[in-house]
């Protein structure tokens, strides 16, 4: 880890995330082990992993939010450790329109944001939610590296595993009848960079906007559950949808959302710890905290991971690219 952080001062690039891609299988044997089983049993909705010292100061101070990016050579090794997890259960990989097409994100409250339902949000319950519910390539696991916090701030799970929802209930929420409206972390007013120059990255900048503009007006119908009728996949986002209007999708909505919410847990990550959710399989959210903004407050880096990376193709300027549009 610390010679790829000596390597990659400040841990980007493409050259970066393709030596880490190859490097995770050096992890020791015990951590890769455990890792694969959690990709290939799918077990665990949610899981922890400890074994990383975090120095206070050599980090620095808490950005504020993503838009004020930190200095990246200070915290190349922690990244690179989550990274190097992260590999082990699949692809890395950035969204063109949330965070500029970073594909390790800072996650840290921004003074404009907190009362939003977004990330760097403080002052707001973050309601539990399946990561970019509204997008069929959602990533498969997200990860989370705690840095820092002091405050103690609970980030929420919960899961289900299909027993809590009686078959007919189940048999409605596997079909098309509910709507997820994009989360505003992609709003196009949160970027930063200049639009691309003309090419194909223009292109697919603006299909992926103009698909934006759509799911907000007009989302598509989806089912919130898929896979095995009895321990299914799960994607909802109950903030950024609308409860049904149907009486039977209205019911399978609301006991879904009940059993979820019974099944609530809280998790306060301590620095060095890497939290990988299942985001198939579980919904995570964050306790409410009050925001000081003078370097101490909670700082996380996040990663999304993709089991298979070809199904973007279409949504990606080239095979190697790890960006979607």
């Amino acid at each position: 880890m610390q010679h790829l952080a000596a390597e990659f001062p400040t841990a980007q690039g493409d050259e970066y995330f393709r030596t880490v891609a190859l490097d995770c299988h050096h992890l020791p044997d015990r951590l890769r082990s455990f890792l694969r089983d959690r990709r290939g049993l799918e077990d665990f909705p949610a899981f922890t992993l400890d074994g990383i010292e975090i120095d206070d100061l050599a980090i620095g101070p808490t950005p504020h939010g993503w838009g004020d990016p930190p200095d990246r050579r200070r915290t190349a090794a922690e990244t690179t450790w989550l990274a190097l997890c992260g590999s082990v259960l699949g692809d890395l990989f950035g969204w063109a329109t949330q965070q500029d097409g970073a594909i390790v994100h800072d996650i840290a409250p921004t003074p404009a944001d907190e009362h939003s339902q977004v990330g760097n949000s403080s002052a707001e319950l973050l309601w539990w939610h399946t990561e970019e519910a509204f997008h069929p390539l959602r990533c498969d696991y997200l990860g989370l590296l705690c840095l820092r916090n002091n405050d103690g701030v609970a980030t929420t799970i919960s899961s289900l595993d299909g027993s809590e929802l009686p078959a007919d209930m189940r048999s409605v929420l596997f079909e098309p009848r509910f709507q997820i409206r994009p989360d505003d972390s992609h709003l196009a007013s949160r970027r930063c960079q200049p639009r691309p120059p003309p090419g194909k990255e223009a292109d697919l900048m603006r299909a992926a906007e103009h698909r934006l503009e759509q799911m907000n007006k007009h989302p598509r119908p989806v089912a919130l559950l898929s896979g095995d009728f009895d321990a299914p996949y799960l994607s909802i986002d109950p903030f950024y949808m609308e409860t049904p209007q149907e009486a039977t999708a209205r019911a399978a909505f609301g006991t879904l959302c009940r059993a979820l919410e019974s099944q609530l847990t809280e998790v306060v990550l301590q620095p060095g710890q890497v939290l990988f959710v299942d985001n198939y399989k579980a919904v995570h959210g964050r306790k409410p905290f009050r925001a000081r903004y003078d370097g101490t407050d909670r700082w996380l880096k996040r990663i999304n991971i993709a089991r298979d990376l070809r199904k973007s193709r279409a949504f990606r300027v080239s095979s190697d690219s790890r960006i979607i549009y």
